[in-house]
């Protein structure tokens, strides 16, 4: 059986924040407990940030989002974090908060979806194929620290 879609929220709370850290440091385990619900609170003041999650009986899945505009591509949502709780992948969840993404997106009017996967995350490139996502460019970094 599917996920709900109706399980899935937007973090507003300090505590629906906290809930999360424990899946979206599978994916960033650079950032710590302690660190992570001020991070979450200045992006979110920053730039918009959104932490999204699936709560079916805990937290299964959780993404991070955020809508900008581009000269190039117009309005878009960047998926910036998208991951699955371990021991819960391939259940469906990460689908499922993937494609409450996209309905969200289509809501605020974007145009597309954007997202950037680390050349190395195999797995994650297939789910984004399978979910009809293509690639289209190249993302360069230059490390100042």
């Amino acid at each position: 059986m599917l996920p709900d879609k109706q399980k899935i929220k937007i973090a507003e709370t300090d505590e629906e924040i906290r809930q999360c850290f424990p899946v979206m440091a599978e994916l960033r385990p650079h950032i710590s407990f302690d660190e992570f619900l001020p991070r979450i609170k200045r992006q979110m003041k920053q730039s918009n940030f959104k932490l999204v999650y699936l709560d079916d009986e805990g937290i299964k899945a959780v993404g991070g989002i955020r809508i900008a505009e581009w000269l190039s591509g117009g309005k878009y949502l960047e998926i910036e974090d998208l991951a699955a709780k371990d021991g819960e992948r391939s259940k469906g969840y990460g689908g499922a908060l993937f494609d409450w993404i996209v309905d969200y997106a289509k809501r605020e009017n974007c145009d597309q979806i954007k997202l950037v996967s680390h050349v190395k995350r195999y797995g994650a490139h297939r789910f984004y194929l399978t979910k009809k996502m293509i690639i289209e460019a190249h993302y360069f970094s230059l490390a100042l620290k």
